[in-house]
């Protein structure tokens, strides 16, 4: 049985731009087109659908999902397993939060006194983080960009907002052009050595995903929209540019 790209939008909770998307970078690529040319997806391709939403549901970005799907020794089943835990825990730890919120509300409403050690109780999500990217992930660049941000004082983070506004101004500036112009691809490698200098060395891979992130989370469509309208396509487009040509 196959799927168009329709249902599957509908099915899987995505938009039909995403799977467009995942189909132009490889990472979900229907097996089949009609001879009118479009999309069939089978359950196969559903099956790896799943597995993307999955690792975006634990914070990945998409090229380092594509990177994890193509190890040879990645094993769905035990994925899968994997994913169960690690859901459990945000499970449990969204339960203490609702437990917290429910305790504050109590003592607001009868005027008691809410033992402080429970105020904060399910606030800290750092060790479900840190198991995914020890599982999955690139944990050496996390930890590099933890490392740095450290010491960053407000003023550094002030001159950090400023320096990646600035960059981004520059990318707008020239998203008349295609995305695999010289201009847009130095315009891009200021974002990529941006990234590097402040927070962690930056492989071509990981800037890749984050590229994806432009037009796969909505949070970042969003930003780059404000800018200019339809910046975001234009973007992850010329990031893919960048990475498939390389630093120049």
């Amino acid at each position: 049985m196959g799927y168009t790209v329709k249902a599957v939008a509908e099915l899987a909770g995505v938009s039909i731009r995403a799977l467009h998307h995942y189909d132009a970078i490889g990472l979900v690529r229907p097996g089949e087109r009609t001879q009118a040319g479009y999309r069939v997806y089978s359950r196969g391709d559903l099956e790896r659908l799943q597995q993307v939403l999955f690792f975006k549901e634990l914070g990945f970005g998409l090229g380092e999902i594509k990177a994890i799907l193509e190890r040879p020794d990645f094993d769905r089943r035990q994925a899968l397993r994997d994913h169960r835990e690690l859901l459990k825990h945000r499970r449990d730890r969204i339960e203490r939060l609702i437990r917290a919120v429910e305790r504050t509300i109590e003592s607001m409403e009868e005027g008691t006194m809410l033992d402080e050690t429970a105020w904060f109780d399910g606030f800290d999500p750092g060790p479900y983080e840190e198991e995914a990217r020890q599982r999955w992930g690139h944990t050496a660049a996390y930890e590099e960009s933890r490392v740095r941000t450290a010491s960053y004082t407000q003023a550094d983070w002030e001159a950090v907002a400023a320096e990646q506004s600035g960059i981004l101004g520059g990318i707008a500036a020239v998203a008349d052009r295609r995305p695999d112009d010289p201009e847009v691809l130095l315009a891009v490698g200021r974002m990529h050595s941006f990234i590097s200098e402040r927070f962690y060395a930056c492989s071509l891979e990981m800037f890749r995903g984050l590229g994806d992130l432009a037009v796969s989370d909505p949070r970042f469509t969003e930003t780059f929209e404000k800018l200019r309208p339809g910046l975001a396509a234009f973007y992850a487009a010329a990031v893919q540019a960048y990475c498939d040509q390389g630093p120049r």
